[in-house]
């Protein structure tokens, strides 16, 4: 469903990726490993259109080319990011920062009915669907983010570190809600640091490094593998 090729980008005189190419396959959740600095939020950015890769990169969605293409467009062909930091509307309520989510022309028809599945997945927004997300938690304010983005009817769903700065327990929440979002039928590109709970519900991973993809696998052989054990996993294992 998603293929990506050649892509080089650079800040400036700063190279944030290296000829980087990976696919994500319709209904498959694919994790990307790496370091900070790797480049990861980068990829994710090139995909979603919020930066311009280099020429000679080629992006591709359900097959068409959407190398460049403006990120509201992007969205309106089917791919949602939940980027580092949540990006949620603090100042306006839960059930607004939704609304906000329909507002592609994709999304408008069945609205209703997302809100509804966003609301079972989340249940706590229901609740709180009238409060103003700057008064929430971190782990709330996620899921808000999380809850907003599936507003657009995404068929690829890109989510940036997403339990950065969460307790442990939510954390464990917020990766049995993607769970059921993968049982739900969509596409799953994950850029996280908890690795071992990423692959727990990935079909197969990336490692970057420095800008450029160093290896790939099946999630259950990353999880075995001794070097990724060491780089990623430490005491954890």
């Amino acid at each position: 469903m998603l293929e990506v090729g050649n892509l080089c980008l650079h800040y400036g005189r700063h190279v944030a990726l290296r000829d980087l190419s990976l696919q994500v396959g319709r209904r498959e959740t694919v994790v990307i490993l790496g370091a900070n600095g790797a480049g990861k939020s980068s990829l994710l950015k090139a995909i979603a259109g919020l930066v311009r890769p280099d020429a000679g990169a080629r992006i591709t969605f359900d097959g068409r080319n959407i190398t460049g293409t403006p990120a509201h467009d992007v969205v309106d062909a089917g791919i949602a990011l939940v980027p580092e930091g949540r990006g949620v509307f603090g100042d306006l309520t839960v059930e607004e920062n939704l609304a906000l989510g329909a507002y592609a022309r994709r999304a408008r028809d069945g609205a209703r009915d997302r809100q509804a599945f966003v609301y079972e997945l989340f249940p706590k927004l229901r609740d709180r669907m009238r409060q103003y997300v700057n008064t929430m938690s971190g782990g709330e304010q996620q899921m808000v983010a999380i809850g907003r983005a599936l507003m657009s009817k995404p068929d690829l769903l890109m989510l940036d570190e997403p339990s950065l700065g969460l307790a442990p327990v939510v954390v464990g929440e917020l990766f049995a809600s993607l769970g059921r979002i993968r049982e739900a039928g969509l596409a799953l590109l994950i850029v996280e640091q908890n690795v071992k709970m990423s692959l727990s519900i990935a079909d197969r991973g990336y490692l970057a490094e420095a800008g450029r993809i160093t290896g790939e696998g099946t999630a259950q052989a990353l999880m075995n593998d001794a070097a990724v054990q060491r780089a990623f996993l430490g005491a954890a294992v």
